[in-house]
């Protein structure tokens, strides 16, 4: 734009160079010419300017694997077409599915136009999309001005999620919607059939409709179940991971995290999180505790804070437990997902399970000694999960 206007100025200035020179009508006439294009392209292009809107439209969230579309609205309420404006957008280079995003276009007098382009949500995180600068011109090309910078708005983009289906967590809380084999846990309110009474079966189980009927006393048999409160604690102390396989194996907790997450809220069961990383946006620096919720709202919410969660040299996970368990009802689950198991964990562990919640111990990435780390959760009753890659959570049982 700049090599053009001072080309154009120098073919004025020889034209009055000439103009002068020859005192010819038709130099001067082309010279007024060139002078009023001139003139009348600023004029144009500072109407239009202040005519011209734009506005990016954008979903705030998305799912692993999803594609996103971003649409650019541009529209022109004034009463004279815009030869053309350039727009650049600024893309996060995780998400982009094209080097840049820089395209061209007119517009007509109370026109509007649309640009589209796709983002892809191949990595979990807390991005930021723009800002958009544009820039448009006269017919000639001699004039130009800034429309704008439209400022960046952001898009989450949640942790994978891995199917679970046969993950089954256990639980000490009694009637739920979970059925269960321990007769202990049965639930009143349902009913799986009857039987003849038997001395020491309790009068409130009689049921007389059926006594009536058959004329024998009749008592009711009840379905046992349990319900399942869960609360997810998150290790991403960056300092109890191995350095060399320190970014893949945090992830692979973050994915462990949602996946476990999805599948106790698909049993309509209530999950929580408590994790010592970082939320970017959070101002507290106390340890991160989200509690147990049903419901796929709550889910969603956990899901935000995974996507934006870095690891940082935090609390040691011990220190999250000690501050965590205590806070949960009796018969929570506790599963911690963690890279590594050492004896202070497993101390911590056994606490737990002294005041009466259960423990699941998830091991993720390549851990050392996962062997004796598995024999250790065997020696204390502790249900244990082995995780060396995504696709392992499918097989957890």
């Amino acid at each position: 734009m700049g090599d053009v206007t001072a080309q154009y100025w120098f073919l004025l200035l020889v034209l009055v160079i000439v103009a002068a020179t020859v005192r010819g009508s038709f130099a001067f006439t082309v010279l007024y010419l060139l002078l009023g294009a001139y003139l009348f392209g600023r004029l144009w292009l500072s109407y239009s300017r202040k005519k011209i809107s734009v506005r990016r439209v954008l979903q705030p969230y998305a799912f692993w694997g999803e594609e996103v579309t971003v649409r650019l609205e541009f529209r022109n309420h004034g009463l004279v077409p815009v030869p053309w404006i350039q727009a650049q957008e600024s893309m996060p280079v995780n998400l982009a599915t094209t080097r840049e995003m820089k395209r061209v276009l007119a517009i007509g007098p109370r026109g509007h136009q649309a640009l589209t382009y796709q983002l892809r949500a191949r990595k979990r995180g807390y991005y930021q999309v723009g800002p958009l600068f544009t820039l448009m011109g006269d017919i000639l090309g001699l004039a130009g001005a800034e429309v704008g910078e439209i400022g960046a708005d952001r898009l989450t983009v949640y942790p994978r999620i891995v199917p679970m289906p046969y993950l089954t967590l256990p639980s000490r809380s009694p009637q739920g919607t979970l059925r269960h084999t321990q007769p202990i846990f049965e639930d009143p309110t349902r009913v799986r059939g009857k039987r003849d009474y038997i001395p020491g079966d309790s009068l409130r189980r009689v049921d007389w409709k059926a006594t009536a009927i058959s004329g024998r006393l009749q008592v009711k048999q009840f379905e046992p179940s349990i319900a399942l409160e869960v609360a997810l604690c998150l290790n991403l102390n960056q300092g109890e991971y191995p350095s060399q396989y320190r970014i893949d194996t945090t992830e692979l907790a973050i994915v462990a995290a949602a996946s476990v997450a999805n599948r106790v809220v698909a049993q309509r069961q209530a999950v929580g999180l408590a994790t010592n990383g970082l939320d970017p946006l959070e101002t507290s620096e106390a340890i991160l505790f989200i509690p147990p919720r049903k419901g796929r709202g709550h889910l969603i919410r956990i899901l935000e804070v995974l996507a934006r969660l870095q690891a940082v040299e935090g609390y040691p996970l011990v220190t999250v437990l000690n501050a965590v368990s205590p806070r949960l009802s009796w018969g929570a689950t506790l599963v911690v997902i963690a890279g590594q198991a050492d004896e202070a964990l497993f101390d911590e562990l056994f606490q737990a399970r002294r005041r009466g919640q259960n423990v699941v111990l998830m091991l993720v990435g390549r851990v050392v000694n996962i062997q004796e780390s598995q024999r250790r959760a065997e020696h204390f009753g502790i249900p244990f999960y082995a995780v060396q890659e995504e696709d392992d959570l499918t097989a957890c049982r």
